[in-house]
């Protein structure tokens, strides 16, 4: 049986050495974050892109994937296509990155369900009422040639 001073020794204990963890924890959190850093777009949706200068040159690593549309000189806009990650590069006149970045497309998890029947996938999207959402792989195969 404990004793109420074992307890408070025990308790000061785990405090003491959640305390000397936590800045090794939130270090490594930091670095993670800073190391994984990617734009995210949702595919089917647009993020604009303000600039402070103007852009010259816009270069997208996989049009596949997202695509990039000249607003004005100084707002792109950014454009999810396909799953998957590719990079942007915004030029200026004198041919400086203005931006360079890599791009995540991936699908907006708010509002969705995944069903599984044996070895096929379902996603659904429920705004309020649950559709099938729109499968480009199986549209792309069905429309071949």
């Amino acid at each position: 049986m404990r004793t109420a001073g074992t307890l408070a020794t025990s308790r000061g204990i785990r405090l003491a050495v959640g305390a000397l963890l936590l800045p090794s924890c939130m270090a490594v959190g930091v670095a993670r974050a800073e190391d994984g850093e990617m734009m995210r777009v949702y595919m089917d949706h647009a993020r604009v892109l303000k600039l402070d200068r103007p852009v010259s040159k816009v270069i997208v690593g996989n049009a596949e994937v997202a695509d990039a549309t000249v607003a004005d000189a100084k707002t792109i806009v950014l454009t999810g296509r396909n799953f998957g990650t590719t990079n942007l590069v915004l030029l200026d006149v004198d041919g400086n990155a203005i931006v360079d970045e890599r791009i995540l497309v991936s699908i907006d998890e708010g509002n969705t369900v995944r069903v599984f029947r044996q070895t096929e996938r379902s996603v659904l999207s429920c705004t309020p009422i649950c559709e099938q959402h729109a499968d480009r792989a199986k549209n792309a195969a069905a429309s071949g040639p």
